[in-house]
């Protein structure tokens, strides 16, 4: 027998390009997160008078602000759901229908009658939380599936490098959508953007979405989830699996995350309330005589009194810090263990909660100083979770279990924070103190959740449990 008819040719196992890796996991959750803020811009430029038209302003705005948090009610819950398939049959093709989910919700609220539409006038809200609720489902299963693989196709040493890609989508997808609104408050009239210009962003989805669902397509299994299916891992029940051995970690988890989703939303979803609402009763007064609105001034409540366009450009650049220290953040936690640099960066934001009242009163060089700190700590504490959060499960329920806590922290931190600040905010009689305090109070229960974690930076990530 030759040499050359002994040898024997062992192919190796496939793996998806570093650069398809990427481009997937950042693809996804750029469309979902663009979805997600089509709809919280909308919530406070739009939808009060067009879906709450008989209620007081500040009732539609808070009416507004309760169907926005309906998505958070979904996303545990498309957690559970998509979690269930991603680590039973796979990333993969998890990750297309958790796309196609979100994307087919969004459309739809595009094409949905307002309240003023003859016969709309109760069916249009309540539809609208339905669709807002299928949004939420279809997030609830992106994230988990965006970050896993993300990180179980990263080389050693760089998972919390590649974990940050499908963070970067959530200030790419912020700054698509608001460029657009902001593209369309400048060339249509306020009566064309109230009549159908709002719309345009969430029917423009659908193109994302067939973009997306390419290049996922072009995908392979990751890894991680290849070694499970050929040891004979997966689990029957990754639900009650992730429960039994790992609840404590998902406790720990779901903290971890309370102080980024209440900072993020507030910086973005309040500030801008809070930064177009007029700064005095005269001024108030004039914006709703141009409007033809009753003014009531026992019930005004004092802000910024920048415009829509002026404060949303002012927040396209706080979020380009965001997204600039998101990329940071992956080399940091890798250099520095995950626990560590959350530790620091919490601390952080307890500090900044207590600069609320001197940033935002100090004109608008101090309010570009709270916008643009409060995205740079976004950022930072943001960027890590990519990998960090995936890492405290085995790889058999990692699906579920990163995605219950991610999403069980967005009921807690996000689904209210926007509603409690406004509350906050109204009651101070225009102070925005209390909103800093309650933001510094879900960074000190974050950073309790933190010290009581253990660092997972060198943990094995095809470990799989009985």
């Amino acid at each position: 027998m030759s040499s050359a008819d002994s040898t024997i040719t062992v192919q190796a196992a496939p793996v998806n390009p570093r650069s398809r890796v990427i481009l997937a996991s950042l693809i996804g959750t750029s469309i979902e997160f663009y979805d997600f803020y089509v709809y919280a811009t909308a919530a406070v430029l739009v939808f009060p008078s067009l879906f709450f038209p008989t209620q007081a302003p500040a009732t539609a705005l808070l009416s507004s602000f309760a169907v926005f948090g309906a998505a958070f009610i979904g996303r545990p819950l498309g957690s559970i759901l998509f979690g269930h398939f991603g680590d039973r049959i796979g990333r993969k093709g998890t990750l297309i229908a958790s796309l196609l989910t979100m994307g087919i919700a969004t459309l739809l609220i595009g094409c949905l009658p307002s309240a003023l539409t003859p016969g709309w006038g109760v069916l249009a809200p309540t539809f609208l939380v339905i669709l807002r609720f299928a949004q939420g489902i279809g997030l609830g299963g992106e994230w988990s599936g965006a970050a896993l693989l993300a990180t179980e196709n990263a080389p050693a040493g760089k998972r919390a490098i590649y974990g940050t890609f499908p963070q970067l989508g959530a200030p790419i997808g912020f700054i698509i959508a608001n460029l657009l609104f902001l593209l369309l408050n400048a060339t249509m009239s306020p009566a064309d953007f109230a009549s159908f210009g709002w719309r345009i962003p969430f029917l423009a989805s659908a193109v994302l979405v067939i973009v997306g669902l390419y290049v996922r397509f072009r995908l392979i299994e990751t890894p991680a989830f290849t070694h499970v299916v050929e040891t004979g891992g997966i689990a029957r029940v990754p639900l009650g699996r992730v429960f039994r051995t790992s609840w404590r970690r998902l406790i720990l988890g779901t903290f971890i995350m309370l102080a980024t989703y209440v900072l993020f939303y507030l910086m973005t979803t309040f500030t801008l309330t809070f930064g177009t609402t007029a700064r005095t009763v005269k001024d108030a007064a004039a914006a709703a005589s141009a409007a033809g609105k009753p003014f009531v001034p026992s019930a005004f409540i004092p802000g910024l009194g920048y415009t829509r366009n002026e404060f949303l450009i002012m927040l396209i650049i706080g979020v380009v810090f965001f997204g600039i220290f998101t990329l940071v953040a992956g080399p940091l936690a890798e250099r520095f263990g995950r626990r560590a640099m959350l530790s620091v960066v919490t601390i952080g934001i307890i500090v900044f909660g207590l600069l609320f009242v001197p940033l935002s009163g100090g004109g608008i060089v101090g309010v570009m100083a709270w916008l643009i700190l409060g995205f740079t700590l976004m950022g930072l504490t943001f960027g890590p979770m990519g990998a960090g959060l995936p890492e405290l499960f085995a790889t058999n329920v990692r699906y579920t279990g990163s995605g219950i806590s991610y999403n069980v922290a967005s009921i807690l931190g996000a689904a209210v924070a926007p509603y409690i600040a406004v509350a906050l905010w109204t009651s101070a009689h225009g102070s925005v103190v209390l909103v800093g305090v309650y933001l510094s109070i879900a960074a000190v229960i974050t950073l309790v959740a933190l010290r009581l974690s253990t660092e997972t930076r060198d943990s094995d990530f095809t470990t799989i449990v009985e």
